[in-house]
């Protein structure tokens, strides 16, 4: 490992060691907008239970976000923007998954 990577890791993980800690400073949290699901679903293509099934989200909850009862929140709506604007790079990482389950 090069001098350069090591003292990118290791100063990546400062700040993570800071932030855990409570030092927000100079820390800007993204802000993921809210997504279309129904939208991105259909672009896609997918049934909701071939969506659902696709992407290890249960039924109802899929019908609840596109029923706006309830938003997609943290990992899922980042997971959802990738969808809608990168469909192929959420594919391949998923291809061989269930032959591996």
């Amino acid at each position: 490992m090069s001098a350069t990577v090591f003292d990118d890791l290791k100063a990546g993980l400062q700040e993570a060691l800071e932030y855990a800690r409570g030092d927000r400073r100079g820390f800007k949290t993204p802000r993921i907008r809210s997504v279309d699901v129904q939208r991105v679903r259909r672009g896609l293509g997918l049934s909701q239970q071939g969506f659902a099934d696709l992407f290890g989200v249960s039924l109802r909850t899929l019908q609840n976000w596109e029923q706006g009862h309830r938003q997609p929140e943290g990992p899922a709506r980042v997971l959802l923007r990738v969808i809608e604007r990168k469909p192929a790079a959420v594919f391949d990482a998923l291809r061989g998954v269930r032959k591996r389950a």
